[in-house]
């Protein structure tokens, strides 16, 4: 086949974009890769210990990838040993191994990052790996990656805040968060509760107090049925334990299922340091999180109907197909996003 592209998977929601943007690049040889370290310290904590297993290099997140990209018979290159490839398409810029750096470089946002604190400038400040911070605050930050595909004007903002250049950043959407309303045709058959999307924040080891939090829902709640929607991180047992000491007796918990269906069908939607509140923005919705609203509203990913992996994937084929330094090829590119369809809004 053709020239090769490498895109490397995180989260099922990292990984599930990554296979749109391929779906719309079958005029290229496209492999996949949970995302990995060359550093042996980190690869002997993910071969001996469980330490890295709440990350996506490893654990549920790389063993839940894996078998997406099996199961959708994707070519598997893990770490990258069995080719060379033309551009890198990543799912985060925390880690990248030096010698991946050779290739063209593209990066696409997930959805949202955590909150930028004294970790994380301590971590900018001292020109330590981003990984350090311990969170994703600095995903998108660290303008090693040759190419940024934005969610927002608002993330835009963002990001070059936080030390990428303005000039490699393109606003592009994100799959799975730039065509909302399609959500509210679903056959989820539950209706009018308020809905609330947990955090794995105690698995990541950060601090929580989640009897206070679950309390709080029920008082926003005052008498509506609950729905949980629990993250798929989070240690299922000890959180449903934790909501039916503190809940009515016929409040709703999933831990599986398509959260975006349940949230089109709520009447209120609570959610901690979950880029999920951008769905029930996107719907309308009343919602709650432990970011600023306001700041959220800005950031809130673009409805574009659904043609972001087609505005990616149109400038992985430019870059890949670009013959000159790859330094110069936003110099003269001229990004032009897929036209939205007039019946879309």
């Amino acid at each position: 086949m053709g020239r090769k592209i490498l895109f490397i998977t995180g989260s099922m929601n990292q990984t599930s974009q990554m296979h749109q943007i391929a779906q719309e690049l079958t005029d290229f040889d496209c492999w996949f890769s949970q995302i990995f370290a060359d550093s042996p310290l980190i690869n002997a904590l993910i071969k001996y210990t469980p330490f890295i297993d709440s990350t996506i290099l490893a654990g549920q997140f790389r063993a839940n990838s894996e078998k997406y990209i099996r199961e959708h018979n994707l070519q598997m290159d893990y770490m990258a040993q069995k080719n060379r490839y033309d551009l890198v398409v990543y799912c985060s810029d925390l880690i990248i191994p030096d010698r991946m750096l050779q290739n063209k470089t593209l990066w696409v946002q997930e959805g949202m990052v955590d909150g930028y604190t004294w970790k994380s400038k301590w971590v900018k400040n001292l020109h330590f790996p981003p990984y350090f911070s311990g969170d994703t605050s600095l995903n998108g930050a660290s303008n090693i990656c040759d190419i940024y595909c934005a969610a927002s004007d608002g993330y835009k903002d963002y990001f070059v805040k936080r030390g990428t250049n303005v000039s490699k950043i393109l606003v592009t959407g994100i799959p799975n968060y730039d065509n909302i309303r399609q959500f509210l045709k679903n056959d989820f058959p539950y209706h009018n509760y308020v809905m609330v999307a947990t955090s794995d924040i105690r698995e990541t080891f950060r601090k929580e107090d989640r009897i206070g939090f679950i309390k709080k829902a029920t008082e926003i709640a005052a008498g509506r049925r609950l729905l949980f929607k629990l993250h798929p991180n989070e240690i299922y047992d000890r959180a449903v334990s934790e909501i039916k000491e503190h809940t009515p007796a016929d409040t709703l918990i999933f831990q599986s299922g398509s959260t975006n269906d349940m949230i089109a069908n709520c009447e209120e939607l609570i959610t901690q340091y979950s880029t999920v509140v951008y769905v029930g923005m996107a719907l309308g919705k009343k919602v709650h999180s432990y970011f600023d609203l306001e700041e959220l509203y800005r950031l809130n990913p673009i409805q574009n109907a659904g043609t972001s992996a087609q505005n990616i994937a149109n400038i992985c084929r430019s870059f890949v197909n670009f013959d000159g330094k790859k330094e110069d090829f936003l110099k003269q590119f001229q990004y032009q996003p897929m036209p939205i369809d007039v019946h879309y809004a």
